[in-house]
């Protein structure tokens, strides 16, 4: 067997759980909290904001597991605000260097569940 990747399920968090993580989380809750709030938390708008944040992080794995966070709302919750995501996702497109296949992964899934066109001149 492998070492390195162990697949384990993706925690549900509490509000304030989520909160304390975002203040004074370790890297590795970070790194996992848009995913985990994109699959599992109920209110799609408190995980797109958060989401949203995470993606403004200096460090590049956070920011493309936040995009990653976006296309599980999208697959989860059929939902997200447009006029909010749509730039920053572009952007991250743009500057991302060693997870641009992750954004493109998580554009295809965003088109896919709610019927956009992001990035289509990109032709991802």
């Amino acid at each position: 067997m492998e070492k390195g990747l162990i697949y384990s399920p993706l925690t549900v968090h509490s509000d304030d759980e989520i909160k304390r993580i975002l203040k004074m989380g370790s890297y590795e809750e970070i790194l996992k909290l848009p995913l985990e709030i994109g699959m599992n938390h109920y209110d799609w708008k408190f995980a797109q904001d958060v989401c949203l944040q995470l993606a403004e992080h200096e460090d590049e794995r956070i920011r493309a597991n936040a995009i990653l966070g976006l296309a599980y709302i999208a697959r989860t919750k059929g939902k997200l605000s447009k006029h909010l995501v749509k730039p920053v996702i572009l952007k991250e497109l743009r500057r991302m260097e060693n997870f641009k296949w992750r954004i493109e992964d998580a554009i295809c899934d965003i088109n896919l569940f709610l019927g956009w066109n992001l990035a289509f001149r990109h032709k991802i």
